[in-house]
């Protein structure tokens, strides 16, 4: 499989590398770093990374923008981190001759001439890694900096079910190898603005946790308006609250006017959340997902089915403290 995706790399002219709606660091380090490597092994290629930017991952590198219609016949499209096509951020796959997915959630839909998913690897970086490691595509210092920024941030410094003794296999390889200083590269991942932390702070007050140990919050424009912080900012504070003893599952809904949605992330330690999450047209892992509602009517919808959720896990585990 990874051979067969480096012939067509290989082949074609104009390659374009897209991710998911709502980037993260895991899909954005994987997305620029691919780029970045495929433009160093073939210098004259076309090689863009699309989709909205994200202002709080700036230290990941710029997104490209295509300014005229690529040849059709000549023009491959890498989709990394994305299980469905429905979520893709950029363009649409239907405009290229041929299509690779690179992707670690658990499989949803079929819509690329090759599917390379892993479900158990622990993100699209780990991913990319394996992808260099078993072909002719190599990393340097600054890729491999960004891929093992996106290792860490989707298994949450390794605290996640997910990370595997390959994991830290491969992050030892791109210690050692490229000489990585992780303090460094730890502080761009997680250093925050005062503002940031003191929605943190607001979040950690005003959390309402239901008698089944769901913890939501809705954070309103108006809430993200005064703490001057984006949508993706408030969404993203949802891992810092994985260790509370009274909560099971925990979400949290931020309004992002911009593109007039919802953002919902959520997190859980024991019931598999992200089947809801597809039933309302997001997704994810079985213990972290995503959602994007339209409407707080919607929100409360989902949070009441959430709260149901919790309540049948509760009752087939009653050891659960």
């Amino acid at each position: 499989m990874y051979k067969k995706i480096y012939k067509k790399i290989k082949k074609y002219n104009n390659i374009v590398i897209a991710r998911h709606i709502g980037p993260d660091p895991d899909c954005l380090a994987a997305q620029i770093a691919l780029r970045d490597i495929i433009k160093n092994k073939f210098p004259p290629k076309n090689v863009y990374a699309v989709g909205v930017s994200a202002a709080k991952f700036y230290h990941f590198g710029r997104l490209d923008k295509i300014r005229t219609p690529l040849p059709k016949e000549d023009s491959l499209l890498i989709v990394v981190d994305t299980p469905d096509e429905e979520r893709i951020d950029g363009t649409i796959v239907n405009d290229f001759a041929y299509s690779i997915k690179i992707d670690h959630h658990p499989f949803d839909k079929k819509f690329c001439d090759i599917e390379l998913v892993d479900e158990e690897a622990s993100s699209a970086c780990q991913m990319i890694v394996d992808l260099c490691n078993k072909t002719r595509l190599r990393l340097d210092k600054e890729t491999a900096s960004k891929l093992f920024l996106g290792i860490v941030s989707d298994t949450n410094r390794f605290l996640y079910y997910y990370t595997t003794p390959h994991t830290f296999e491969l992050v030892a390889q791109l210690v050692r190898k490229f000489n990585l200083d992780i303090e460094e590269l730890y502080a761009k991942l997680y250093y925050r603005s005062l503002n940031e932390v003191r929605l943190q702070g607001y979040i950690a007050m005003n959390m309402i946790v239901t008698e089944n140990r769901l913890g939501y919050i809705k954070i309103p424009v108006d809430k993200i308006s005064e703490f001057g912080v984006d949508s993706s900012s408030a969404g993203n504070m949802i891992n810092e609250f994985n260790n509370i003893m009274e909560i099971i599952t925990w979400a949290a809904f931020s309004q992002d006017a911009k593109n007039e949605v919802i953002r919902g992330n959520i997190r859980s330690r024991g019931p598999v959340i992200n089947v809801l999450a597809s039933k309302y047209g997001g997704g994810g892992h079985k213990y972290a997902s995503g959602v994007r509602l339209d409407s707080w009517e919607k929100v409360d919808k989902f949070i009441a089915d959430l709260d149901e959720l919790c309540k049948k896990y509760l009752e087939e585990h009653p050891e659960t403290k």
